[in-house]
């Protein structure tokens, strides 16, 4: 347990495979070994103090040994984690990254995270994983935390309702800057555009209203997309799958 009495866990490396519950929150903690994080079924978003990420059926979330994060389940979920010894180079990062995930990446990942499998069978598993992760796409899909105050004004009043197509003019003047001072204020401290950003935490906010039940429809309209196939077609090309993909049916 830290001073602040957060989590420190044990650096042995660890693999897991548990189901939770829609809405469950795993308090702040940090790893001694590196940890990529799955969902098979439903919405896991990873947090530290400079930015979101999440995980899914189609992207894992990699975790560096050492950084302090959080989990907050969306949807009943099935989360998978495998654990790498801390000087383990397989991904150089020294933050969390996303890792899209095909066919073949998703069932090893779920059959390592079983504990019951065979030592010799997980070996040989992992020897192939650990090969696919080499090789996999490592995607630059994060929703970054603001520092700046001016910043972090004009995020929360694009997050606070996005059925409201704001501009980049609207929200200059909101915050009382010019459009110059904004795009340099995204630019500059998360490294991209305010379109790019704005078309992130609505899709980032999609895959938490789809896990939790939404219809595709309706996720579209609360993430603020003029028509549903609009919605389909920008999910499609920023997940590489479709909304449908991500739908947990109510209840299940």
């Amino acid at each position: 347990m830290s001073e602040n009495g957060q989590t420190e866990e044990a650096s042995e490396p660890r693999d897991t495979s548990h189901a939770h519950l829609a809405g469950e929150v795993i308090g702040r903690h940090q790893h001694g070994y590196h940890q990529l994080l799955y969902v098979s079924a439903g919405v896991l978003a990873v947090q530290t103090g400079e930015a979101s990420w999440v995980a899914s059926r189609a992207r894992a979330v990699w975790i560096p040994a050492g950084i302090w994060h959080q989990h907050r389940v969306h949807g009943h979920s099935s989360v998978h984690t495998l654990g790498f010894a801390a000087h383990d180079v397989l991904l150089r990062s020294r933050v969390p990254v996303v890792v899209a995930v095909d066919t073949l990446v998703r069932e090893l990942i779920i059959a390592c995270s079983e504990p019951s499998l065979p030592q010799q069978e997980a070996r040989h598993l992992r020897a192939v994983l650990r090969d696919r992760l080499r090789r996999a796409l490592v995607e630059p899909l994060t929703l970054p935390t603001p520092t700046n105050p001016l910043l972090r004004q004009a995020c929360a009043l694009v997050a606070g309702d996005l059925r409201q197509p704001r501009t980049a003019a609207w929200l200059a003047r909101s915050i009382g800057v010019s459009e110059r001072t904004l795009a340099r204020l995204f630019r500059s401290e998360f490294g991209m555009t305010y379109p790019q950003w704005r078309t992130n935490v609505r899709v980032f906010h999609a895959m938490v209203l789809l896990a939790e039940g939404a219809s595709v429809s309706e996720t579209g309209r609360q993430c603020g997309w003029a028509t549903t196939s609009a919605f389909i077609d920008t999910f499609s090309r920023t997940m590489g799958q479709t909304p449908g993909t991500y739908r947990v049916a109510p209840g299940g």
